[in-house]
């Protein structure tokens, strides 16, 4: 019978309160949208990528050659540590279109294919020499059905296909940073027609696939098999294991940063969400001690009187959960599997919410809520009911300071004075207020730094690289500094290394990138933006794995070169510089000091600089002549991959933003709501002794204002400190984002937390209009 009174209660005091009930409702569902989402995407495409790389056998090892024979790789199938073994031949082609020229990368499928297996949407495997496996994404840009006929050029020779099927595969998920399907493509043919590209029928292969067996490490196996290659005298040329293909580092990347981001953002809505929970349900138990006095009045026990406020943050935990889990279902995961299918080839992934997704945000939310309750109630059900039901005495309040100050306290108006002994005479209810202020401003300027930060990602590249072109040559290959077609005016050399970095007892891969130290065509940039140089002592550390190893300039760091043909080869190289770099960062040194170590330096690639924009047509059409070269960029293509990161991760960090404007302003309101509920009695003494609205509005709402004031100021150190710890969360040593924030983005968010004030002043406006003057000036007595 009590309890089904105290339920009508809770009934009539959600009606009383219903956007005080909505605020609570929007705080919580924030970081149930984002902890739901996130980590629905994050351990959905972990899973499936697991199973996709075993199901169809990703290969461990590439090894390039030549030429090489059948025979031959079944000799090398005795090299132990190898599972499984496959030759093929691979070449690159294109294809000419109206306006531009695309593409292809051609692989031959073994007779008895199981290593890189693919995937058949349409149609089935080549079996012909004149049939091919296209790529669905590439045949859906350009058009193509089974049945269709495509001709591609190789070289010199013009080859007519019959496509067979359209399929995609697990080497190729990651095509490239842009993921471009009209630009590039992949197809795969049969044996049969590598005599028809190569002239040579004996159908020589130049790329073997290897997957290891269990318990043997893959550069060991690299190891092995460059040196049976040297022993047999094969034309061996180089090797790629698994973890350094861009295809399998790219994802294996993205799924370590989102499953940073799907605790670390959630976690610190989650904390702010218990910060304002916390405070705001500990101010509505206090502003209910007159209730909790009737009903000890009327014997309900002190235990039926906690649950019954407890029950009013569980029922909020519950409907803010299911509403968050709902949204991120309709909103969040439609847009990731949007953006998923635009960064990667996963034929069939699907990203769907599990309802129990749904339990941490409302266990976490009902934890702190009902802690709330208990800490707060527990001080009040000490008191006897006739205690409770009474207003607590007012405080005795002391001169301020500025009544100290002689003739300044009398030239302030009235209602200025109250709104400073209000804020005074209730400091810690005023404290409390502004804390939660405090963490809403904190939040927004984080959001605002966030997106800002993913802006300077994306955009330095365009700033570091300025050159035109650069040139990527085949393995063994160099570029010819004297053979150069005229209209350059400055190119410079790179070689890029793998290696690896020890410290300790971690290894972790790098890149190190040679070059020479007056190369003006690639600037580095240290943490706060001053441009630093190469050093002919040193080694240029990027400041990612700075920050995760705790390297420090004049440090001596080791790097093991992993490349079999250098031998395993591990240096001692003192730390000269440290650099930001925010996407793919590489170790870099000239070529001086590489060569101290006893390594010769061969450059690989090129950059160049055009006299003048009309010349990089002819400049860029001279090295797509060239047969040893395998790769051309240009700055357009600088500019694709900025808009592409920011395309691809945008829309987390504008929702995050969304999200911190929804949570602030619930924070906010419920605040106001709170300090206008608990002053009930003072505002109706005021409307009898004759204020008018607007001036009880603008002494209600000015106290709003001047609380947003000292909070804002007290946000500002606070949210560079809490965006600091929140970068260093989301970083790694492939990944640092700027940890600076801007005198934009602060202003910003001070301004939003503003604009949420007035906002929140506004729409209470009818809660103080609708004030009981007789009920809330009721004696007790």
């Amino acid at each position: 019978m009590v309890m089904n009174k105290l339920w009508r209660k809770s009934l009539r005091d959600l009606k009383q309160a219903k956007g005080q009930f909505i605020a609570f409702v929007l705080v919580i569902a924030v970081g149930a949208f984002f902890y739901a989402g996130l980590v629905t995407y994050s351990s959905s495409l972990d899973a499936y990528t697991e199973d996709y790389f075993q199901q169809h056998h990703l290969s461990d090892l590439y090894v390039s050659y030549d030429q090489i024979s059948n025979n031959e790789v079944t000799e090398l199938s005795k090299v132990d540590g190898v599972s499984r073994i496959e030759g093929r031949y691979t070449l690159d082609a294109t294809q000419l279109w109206d306006d531009y020229k695309s593409s292809l990368t051609l692989h031959s499928i073994p007779a008895n294919n199981a290593i890189n297996t693919p995937t058949l949407i349409e149609g089935r495997i080549p079996s012909r020499s004149n049939e091919i496996l296209l790529d669905s994404h590439y045949a859906v840009e350009h058009q193509y059905q089974v049945g269709d006929k495509m001709t591609i050029n190789a070289g010199e020779t013009s080859i007519t296909f019959t496509i067979s099927g359209l399929g995609e595969n697990v080497e190729h998920a990651k095509l490239n940073d842009t993921q471009d399907h009209a630009l590039y493509g992949i197809a795969y043919i049969a044996e049969a027609a590598i005599p028809e590209i190569t002239g040579d029928s004996s159908s020589p292969y130049n790329e073997v696939m290897i997957t290891t067996a269990d318990g043997y490490d893959i550069d060991a196996l690299g190891q092995s098999i460059a040196a049976q290659s040297e022993r047999m005298k094969l034309p061996y040329l180089d090797q790629v294991n698994k973890e350094r293909t861009f295809n399998y580092s790219q994802i294996t990347q993205t799924i370590y940063n989102n499953n940073l981001m799907s605790k670390v953002i959630p976690l610190v809505l989650f904390i702010i969400e218990a910060i304002i929970l916390f405070l705001a349900m500990s101010r509505i138990i206090d502003s209910e001690r007159k209730q909790v006095g009737i009903m000890k009045a009327l014997g309900v026990r002190d235990r039926s009187i906690l649950l019954h406020y407890m029950g009013y943050p569980v029922l909020v935990s519950i409907v803010g959960s299911i509403a968050g889990c709902v949204l991120a279902a309709v909103v969040f995961i439609p847009l990731i599997t949007e953006s998923n299918a635009r960064a990667y080839s996963l034929p069939g992934i699907a990203f769907s919410l599990s309802l129990y997704a749904v339990i941490p945000p409302m266990l976490f939310s009902a934890a702190f809520g009902m802690l709330a309750c208990y800490f707060s109630g527990r001080s009040i059900l000490r008191e006897h009911a006739a205690q409770a039901m009474r207003p607590k005495p007012p405080k005795q309040m002391k001169k301020l300071v500025i009544e100290r100050i002689p003739g300044l306290w009398r030239r302030i108006s009235y209602s200025y004075k109250l709104i400073l002994r209000n804020i005074f005479l209730n400091k810690q209810k005023a404290l409390a207020s502004s804390i939660g202020i405090v963490v809403s401003t904190v939040l927004l300027i984080t959001a605002f730094g966030t997106q800002m930060a993913l802006l300077k990602v994306a955009n330095q590249a365009e700033e570091v690289y300025t050159y035109d072109l650069r040139v990527d040559y085949k393995t063994g290959s160099s570029p010819d500094p004297s053979s150069l077609p005229s209209g350059i005016t400055t190119s410079y050399g790179l070689s890029s290394y793998p290696v690896a970095l020890l410290e300790d007892d971690v290894r972790e891969n790098a890149t190190l990138v040679v070059t020479e130290q007056d190369n003006r065509l690639i600037h580095f940039v240290d943490a706060n933006d001053t441009e630093v140089s190469l050093a002919e002592d040193g080694v240029l550390v990027p400041q990612s794995y700075a920050d995760h190893y705790h390297i420090a300039v004049g440090d001596t760091i080791r790097l093991k070169f992993t490349a079999p043909a250098m031998n395993n080869k591990t240096v001692e190289m003192k730390v000269a510089q440290l650099s930001a770099q925010y996407s793919n960062p590489s170790f870099y040194c000239t070529p001086a000091y590489l060569a101290s170590f006893g390594i010769a330096y061969r450059p690989t690639s090129l950059v160049v600089q055009a006299d003048a924009a009309a010349d990089l047509e002819p400049i860029r059409s001279f090295f797509e002549q060239d047969s040893h070269v395998e790769t051309i960029a240009d700055r357009q293509d600088l500019q694709k991959s900025a808009q592409y990161i920011l395309k691809q991760n945008s829309f987390v960090f504008i929702m995050f933003i969304i999200s911190a404007v929804i949570l602030s302003f619930g924070a906010i309101y419920t605040i106001s709501s709170i300090n206008i509920f608990e002053r009930n009695r003072e505002l109706a003494t005021l409307k009898v002794l004759g204020y008018y609205k607007n001036k009880i509005y603008k002494l209600i709402f000015l106290e709003n204002i001047v609380l947003t004031v000292f909070a804002a100021i007290v946000a500002l150190p606070i949210s560079g400190y809490v965006y600091g710890i929140i970068i260093n969360a989301l970083s790694s040593t492939h990944q640092q984002i700027p940890n600076q924030l801007s005198a934009l983005v602060i202003l910003a968010a001070v301004a939003v937390a503003f604009l949420l004030t007035t906002l929140s002043n506004l729409l209470l406006r009818s809660k103080v209009s609708n004030i009981d003057m007789i009920e809330s000036l009721k004696s007790v007595e």
